[in-house]
């Protein structure tokens, strides 16, 4: 997926939270906007319930659907 369209999804206002869908099948939510660092070719994924940061590659991006839709 395109960085920019990662990014429209942390600039909406009001944010909604959104899930993120990997190739591999897993997910992630991204409940709060400082939940995820997008950069040109990964994006850091923060999970606060674990405290653990996770490494994704933006290709590996499936689909972005919001939280409540998931």
């Amino acid at each position: 997926m395109d960085e920019n369209a990662v990014k429209e999804w942390l600039k909406q206002e009001p944010f909604e939270p959104f899930v993120l869908r990997l190739s591999n099948g897993e997910t992630y939510q991204v409940r709060h906007p400082e939940m995820l660092l997008v950069g040109k070719r990964k994006a850091v994924v923060y999970e606060p319930d674990s405290d653990a940061f996770s490494f994704v590659a933006l290709v590996h991006i499936n689909e972005i659907k919001p939280l409540q839709a998931a």
